[in-house]
């Protein structure tokens, strides 16, 4: 124990703290020696990192937990990894400054569930950069990573029922088990397809907050003419009385 935290550039006291805590698994032991291995020092440094970023040791337990409980990555890729998307490996800490201060168990175990992250030893494989990239963006632009999770669960349910649309369409009219114009032609249509969609939203909120305005608008010019023409205004008709009457002459 000794050795693992000097390599580990920590007191032996909080090794043993950590090992209480069930925070690392127990050495593998020969009689009376205990041997702490790569494994042991590779989550007291994930420890360290974890703590420096202003996790707790609660947080990361629950954190460990979950890891423990994910899918390795040879299951996840065995099921068919992605044929055009790039894995990403990370440390637990790198993972953690992809999405500041948002990597809670909760959202490590949806990643996980998604199928977006797996585990391989003592690291974390994120199967597509580019969804990784996105994804660390929208956080970044204020999208808490609960909400880009479950956008991402619905997305990947209209993005099946589509590919399942065009598999149909060219194998009905194609002798191959994947026409190889099934991919290219699939992205052109939805590219354009989610531009225009894009469009239209995006005309539909401005035309309703153009109308809204000028609701808006509207009431406080008919407000204010009420409020010239009240009873305090010397041409309403309250303070219109007779006609004033000269004096004889």
């Amino acid at each position: 124990m000794e050795e693992l935290a000097k390599e580990a550039g920590i007191p032996v006291r909080t090794v043993r703290f950590y090992r209480e805590r069930g925070l690392i698994s127990p050495p593998r032991r020969e009689g009376r020696i205990a041997w702490y291995d790569d494994h042991h020092l590779a989550r007291l440094r994930t420890i360290t990192g974890l703590l420096e970023r202003g996790h707790t040791l609660t947080g990361i337990a629950d954190l460990a937990r979950t890891f423990e409980s994910g899918r390795d990555v040879a299951e996840v890729l065995g099921l068919g990894g992605p044929t055009e998307e790039t894995p990403v490996r990370l440390t637990p800490e790198q993972l953690a400054d992809y999405f500041q201060g948002e990597t809670s168990a909760e959202n490590l175990a949806t990643a996980l569930d998604l199928g977006y992250l797996a585990t391989d030893g003592d690291e974390i494989v994120h199967i597509s950069r580019r969804l990784l990239d996105v994804s660390s963006e929208l956080v970044r632009e204020g999208v808490p990573l609960a909400t880009v999770l479950a956008t991402g669960r619905r997305v990947r349910e209209h993005a099946d029922a589509l590919a399942e649309l065009f598999v149909s369409v060219l194998r009905e009219h194609s002798d191959e088990a994947e026409p190889p114009q099934l991919r290219p032609l699939a992205r052109a249509v939805m590219d354009a397809e989610l531009s225009m969609a894009l469009d239209r939203r995006l005309r539909r909120e401005n035309q309703e907050g153009r109308e809204g305005q000028e609701g808006r608008e509207g009431r406080g010019s008919q407000e204010g003419q009420e409020n010239r023409d009240g009873p305090d205004h010397p041409e309403s008709p309250e303070n219109a009385g007779e006609p004033s009457q000269s004096p004889a002459s």
